[in-house]
């Protein structure tokens, strides 16, 4: 089961990944994090039963579209005045992604738990991966760098991976400035660092246009997501 640590090691910038799909709702760590249980997809580690995750890229993604859809019976009484009975408010989200790469790393990324080193293969070279505590890095066997995407996120095979395989509800975790589910208090204008909204969906639409084919490492595609709250 992966940490905060983890977390904070697989982000590139002060804030996470705008979305993270997991198919479980994590847990709140004792900092108020969200994190997923389980491994990310595309780590060294079995899955151990306990869940799996894949953190979304931000390349060339385009807004996320936010809804409402109010379920809600409304009637107009005998003296003309409406009266509504709220049964609850359903999160509609949806967002694209435009020229986003089919694969985020160059081989599989292989995420380490623990630190090891890799030959680039010629003999002289050799890469050290972080420890846990330091972040993850990318297997580097074969390309010291290897990403295709900028901040490691998936890619557009592994949405359309994650699509195929998930028939049933999943979790969508959001980072995006709603401090109000924070509190009322000043630290909850402190967040921004952190999933601020977990929520069980249904893929409600998934379409994607392969747009252009690259060489010999990966092709450019279009992705269209929407999802409903359970």
């Amino acid at each position: 089961m992966v940490a905060n640590a983890y977390m904070q090691g697989r982000k590139k910038y002060g804030r996470p990944q705008a979305m993270l799909w997991a198919d479980n709702p994590g847990y709140v760590d004792s900092n108020g994090f969200h994190i997923p249980e389980g491994n990310e997809i595309g780590s060294n580690v079995l899955p151990s039963g306990s869940g799996n995750f894949l953190i979304l890229s931000d390349d060339n993604r385009d807004k996320i579209d936010f809804g409402t859809n109010r379920i809600e019976k409304r009637e107009r009484m005998v003296n003309g005045r409406m009266r509504s009975y709220h049964i609850a408010d359903k999160l509609e989200v949806s967002t694209s992604w435009n020229m986003l790469p089919s694969r985020s790393y160059f081989a599989d990324p292989d995420f380490q738990l623990n630190s090891a080193t890799y030959s680039d293969g010629t003999g002289v070279s050799k890469y050290k991966l972080p420890t846990l505590a330091d972040g993850l890095a990318p297997n580097t066997l074969y390309n010291p760098t290897g990403e295709y995407t900028s901040d490691g996120g998936a890619g557009g095979a592994d949405l359309l991976d994650w699509y195929e395989n998930n028939q049933g509800s999943f979790w969508v975790y959001l980072s995006y400035d709603k401090y109000t589910n924070f509190g009322k208090t000043d630290t909850a204008f402190e967040q921004l660092g952190k999933y601020s909204q977990v929520v069980e969906v249904f893929f409600s639409e998934f379409t994607y246009s392969v747009v252009k084919r690259g060489g010999n490492n990966y092709d450019f595609w279009d992705i269209s997501v929407k999802l409903e709250e359970v």
